[in-house]
């Protein structure tokens, strides 16, 4: 992607992102070992600081192929990934059914919804779908956006509802995958609804 097609905030995060390029390889896996080391046993929000530095690095260390090098050992609970032998740590997102839980470091798909652990499994997909529903208000098409009524009024609720279901999924259902997975990242946000992470409240 060219810098012009680039948003502020990706500009941003490239600018981040640069401290970790001038890592040479091993010093960027030692950094990367010890950060995974520290995010093990918790569910970990996307927005979280830690977390954000630790997909910058692992984006450098998936170029550079760090984990293949095998210049560090990561942490004995985490298990090397399939899609590119990097040690496994899911993200959550909305698109569940689509994609599975992704890839901190390639950004594919890192487990199945199939091969999730039952009967967390049946529960998610229910939730993905029902969050899905509400999601779509946001990409409603102008017939939809009419017969509604109050579209501003339609989106607002459906905001609150993703703000509901998304701390309702952390609190009861996401801490259940650390009896399978060391670390579990989860999307804090919803971009189309306009829910931020501090939007969401766990307490």
């Amino acid at each position: 992607m060219s810098e012009a097609a680039e948003s502020p905030v990706e500009r941003l995060w490239q600018e981040y992102g640069r401290v970790f390029r001038d890592f040479d390889d091993l010093s960027l896996a030692r950094w990367m070992s010890q950060t995974l080391g520290q995010l093990e046993g918790r569910l970990w929000r996307m927005s979280h600081p830690l977390v954000g530095a630790y997909r910058l690095a692992a984006q450098v260390g998936h170029a550079r192929q760090v984990w293949l090098k095998r210049l560090a050992n990561a942490p004995m609970a985490y298990r090397e990934s399939d899609c590119c032998r990097a040690p496994l740590l899911p993200l959550f997102t909305r698109d569940l059914l689509d994609s599975g839980l992704l890839c901190q470091h390639c950004g594919s798909t890192a487990v199945n919804v199939d091969a999730l652990p039952s009967p967390i499994q049946a529960t998610l997909r229910k939730w993905a779908e029902e969050y899905g529903e509400i999601h779509d208000v946001a990409h409603w098409d102008d017939r939809q956006r009419k017969q509604c009524g109050n579209y501003e009024r339609a989106l607002d609720e459906a905001a609150g509802k993703a703000e509901k279901m998304l701390a309702r999924v952390a609190k009861t259902q996401l801490p259940k995958l650390l009896e399978h997975f060391p670390a579990v990242v989860w999307e804090d946000q919803d971009e189309c609804l306009d829910v931020r992470p501090e939007d969401i409240v766990l307490t």
